[in-house]
């Protein structure tokens, strides 16, 4: 499940989330770009119940990277597990946001200002860069079969 994550975070750091869609160029925003397209990824694995194991090692590979990105900034073993909790939290209100949303604009506008914007003033222009984009990543998740796409190799 490593080069299905490893494609999560590539599309994460893609320049035009950052410059076009105004998402914060920071640690919370680079995890919310991270967390946001894990959950669509995740949500489409789901709907093929054989990859119930696949979504399981996928989500352990998210933890491992969350830990490791944690301790490189400097948090203690001791209050790592709390913070990886929280990060795990956040994850789970993202992809029930998205599942909720599907591709109902006004809804995934609503889940995007919350979920990436932090509820902060966003420019419509940047906001709707964001929405169209995660649009186009659903629609060609939506032309690959999940069984594929957990093999990390399909182009999204």
């Amino acid at each position: 499940m490593v080069p299905l994550y490893n494609q999560i975070v590539t599309k994460a750091r893609e320049p035009h989330w950052y410059e076009m869609g105004h998402v914060p160029d920071s640690i919370d925003g680079r995890f919310d770009m991270i967390s946001i397209l894990f959950s669509i990824v995740l949500l489409k694995l789901e709907t093929e119940p054989a990859q119930a194991q696949n979504m399981a090692h996928l989500t352990e590979v998210l933890v491992d990277d969350m830990d490791g990105q944690l301790r490189e900034v400097g948090i203690g073993d001791m209050i790592v597990g709390k913070h990886i909790g929280k990060i795990m939290g956040a994850v789970g209100g993202k992809i029930v946001a998205f599942r909720e949303a599907g591709v109902d604009h006004n809804r995934l506008d609503e889940v995007i200002a919350r979920n990436l914007y932090r509820g902060e003033a966003v420019n419509i222009d940047a906001a709707t860069h964001v929405r169209e984009n995660l649009l186009d990543v659903m629609q060609k998740l939506s032309n690959i079969a999940p069984s594929d796409l957990a093999r990390g190799s399909a182009a999204w």
